[in-house]
């Protein structure tokens, strides 16, 4: 079995999660400066927010998460263009992009949240399985939680490179997941309240309040701001007053209903409203406490 540190160039087994538009260039170069590897949030292929974030990384070896699904059809190829170690696909078909990241030199890191689509992306060549579980923050499936996923894919694949995401803030959380198989961890909320992340003060501070029975999945965001995601997918994210009125309730909207939420939104998030503004978190908030640099973070997990 490839040793996860070994290959991805790293010392400590951390990766940032490709948070879009949060894990820009700053965040990514901090993680991986601090022995981890920083991955910039590319969504779905933004080449001019992927030039402005490149920028910022300077000589610090990062990589590129992008949104399968909805990425535009050269994101792939873009990506590499930038030289990233590693190519990390999410909510998607990997099997066609995968031999592009190869060629072009990169470790392919695909995310999945069932032991169905771990052994597809087995199948096609991935490198590193990062296993999603429900309490991620952001978009994901409900269902499957990570402590129940881990064990059923190293069972199934006892070779692979296994990475754990979803409610893990601090160094108890990974050893807890590294007795169910896991080699690594993939941090997003933890790494969102840091002072590298790119986000308002207002936000990362109602991280810092919120607890995990702050959070809810849902998809009423994905009406308000869009896009619409698949069947099947959802998004964890702080309860605000919208998600208390709407939540579970989504299909109910009309669009004259619909229509002022999305300027209420819009005008919540130029004033960091976090009443009203979308804010996705994960379950393992309890454990964030504080604002901290991202170097703080990263430094509690050792190989």
């Amino acid at each position: 079995m490839a040793d996860l540190c070994d290959l991805l160039g790293i010392e400590r087994p951390v990766l940032l999660a490709p948070m879009a538009k949060i894990a820009g260039g700053a965040l990514a170069s901090a993680v991986s400066d601090a022995g981890g590897l920083g991955i910039l949030g590319g969504g779905y292929g933004d080449t001019a927010w992927l030039d402005e974030q490149a920028k910022l990384t300077g000589d610090s070896r990062v990589g590129i998460g992008l949104i399968t699904w909805n990425m535009s059809e050269t994101a792939v190829a873009d990506a590499l263009a930038y030289k990233p170690a590693a190519l990390w696909l999410s909510f998607g078909e990997p099997a066609p992009h995968i031999p592009l990241i190869h060629e072009a030199g990169a470790v392919a890191i695909c995310q999945v949240a069932s032991l169905n689509e771990a052994m597809t992306a087995i199948e096609a060549g991935a490198d590193v399985i990062v296993a999603q579980g429900s309490e991620s923050g952001g978009h994901g499936r409900s269902g499957r939680s990570l402590f129940g996923l881990l064990p059923a894919i190293r069972a199934a694949a006892p070779e692979i490179p296994l990475v754990a995401a979803g409610g893990i803030s601090d160094a108890a959380g990974f050893e807890a997941a590294r007795a169910l198989g896991a080699d690594g961890v993939a941090l997003g909320t933890a790494l969102y309240a840091t002072n590298e992340a790119r986000d308002a003060d207002a936000a990362k501070q109602r991280l810092v309040t919120a607890t995990g029975d702050d959070t809810i999945r849902c998809t009423l965001y994905d009406k308000v701001r869009g896009p619409d995601w698949p069947e099947g997918y959802d998004g964890r994210c702080v309860r605000t007053d919208l998600t208390d009125e709407w939540a579970g309730r989504e299909h109910e909207l009309t669009a004259s209903e619909l229509e002022p939420m999305v300027a209420q939104h819009t005008q919540a998030a130029t004033d960091a409203d976090m009443s009203i503004r979308v804010l996705w978190a994960g379950e393992g908030l309890d454990a964030i406490t504080e604002i901290r640099p991202a170097a703080e973070v990263v430094q509690q997990f050792s190989r």
